[in-house]
């Protein structure tokens, strides 16, 4: 059955794949667009990720602004949708709390404020740290009561991103139960290349981290031998939104989106070094170490290595066991994580050639 979305990040990398799937199974798409004169390029990209170019339709828009800047025809045209996909933010590592906070948290809250006035479910993506407690206890955040917890500072520990995006989830669930509307929050680890074509963008947290250790900027592990960095390939993360945004069982539910047998880092530092065909690193650095280096005035910027970045490398493992049923109701299985991780590596490696 057909049903009208309307999509924020549809220009990004998921949000690229996200449309290749709506458009594909038959739904026509609303994308907001702070310019849509670049709908032609995006049709194009959709196309080749094996999309229907001609269900993606333009409405002009900022989440930063009040009404994501939605003129009459924009509103009569989204409010037409079912369902809305919010995959918008601004991921920089060093923004300040008033940009982090302006656009996305004030952006999300904008987008489940039109979500709930037209009665539409909203699908969020949030972040697969949201899922490790211990985490956000550690920097200050109180997961059962988040109205009590000091926000600057989580700010301040977390830098602007992360914590943009832990203030927005909890802010966005009070709005849309408040609203009595519905939502469902997928939580992706660091997204993966296309498991096939290894189709990634640059700028994308694992492909900053293939160019890093192509460039040799990476001399040491972070961490110990028991740290990770959890991935999920993009093809299987847009599946299950997709599969989780159309489904009433999955009203007011979250649902974490991640490979559980990803290599530690370790390993998958080799892996990759082995497509590049260069050396990998052996040695482990503690993160505590590696953050007060990195506070040494220019010298992430030398090895393009963000203190905040270092945040998503933990020992956590999760509990996968609502995923894992999920994926049997679906019929869904991650690709193989071997291939779809060399893949990615050559496709990066295409565009640093």
């Amino acid at each position: 059955m057909s049903v009208e979305c309307f999509v924020t990040g549809g220009s990004g990398f998921v949000g690229q794949h996200l449309l290749a799937r709506l458009t594909a199974t038959g739904h026509k798409t609303w994308v907001l667009m702070r310019n849509p004169e670049n709908l032609e390029r995006l049709r194009q990209q959709v196309s080749q990720l094996g999309g229907n170019p001609e269900h993606v339709q333009a409405v002009q828009g900022d989440i930063s602004r009040d009404g994501l800047g939605l003129d009459e025809a924009g509103m009569r045209s989204v409010s037409s949708a079912a369902v809305a996909f919010h995959l918008a933010a601004e991921f920089t590592w060093g923004l300040t709390i008033e940009r982090a906070r302006a656009v996305n948290v004030q952006g999300a809250l904008r987008v489940a404020e039109l979500a709930a006035s037209q009665r539409m479910r909203l699908l969020m993506v949030g972040g697969f740290m949201l899922q490790n407690l211990g985490h956000l206890a550690s920097i200050g955040v109180d997961h059962q009561h988040p109205e009590n917890t000091d926000w600057p500072a989580v700010y301040r520990r977390a830098g602007g991103y992360e914590g943009s995006k832990i203030e927005a989830h909890f802010a966005v669930i009070r709005c849309l139960q408040q609203a009595g509307a519905d939502y469902t929050i997928v939580h992706p680890a660091t997204v993966c290349g296309h498991s096939e074509s290894g189709h990634i963008v640059q700028g994308q947290p694992l492909a900053e981290l293939i160019r890093n250790l192509a460039q040799g900027r990476f001399k040491a592990i972070p961490g110990s031998p028991q740290h990770w960095l959890p991935l999920v390939s993009v093809d299987y993360l847009v599946a299950l939104m997709t599969c989780v945004a159309f489904d009433p069982a999955m009203a007011n539910r979250q649902v974490l989106a991640l490979y559980e047998h990803t290599p530690n880092l370790h390993g998958m530092l080799a892996q990759i070094a082995a497509t590049l065909a260069v050396k990998a690193p052996r040695h482990h650095v503690r993160i505590g170490l590696l953050k007060w280096l990195l506070a040494i005035p220019g010298l992430a910027q030398q090895l393009s290595i963000s203190a905040e970045s270092l945040n998503f490398i933990q020992t956590q493992r999760f509990d996968m066991r609502a995923s894992e049923q999920l994926e049997r109701k679906y019929q869904l299985a991650h690709p193989d994580m071997a291939s779809a991780l060399e893949n990615t590596v050559r496709y990066v490696k295409g565009y640093l050639s």
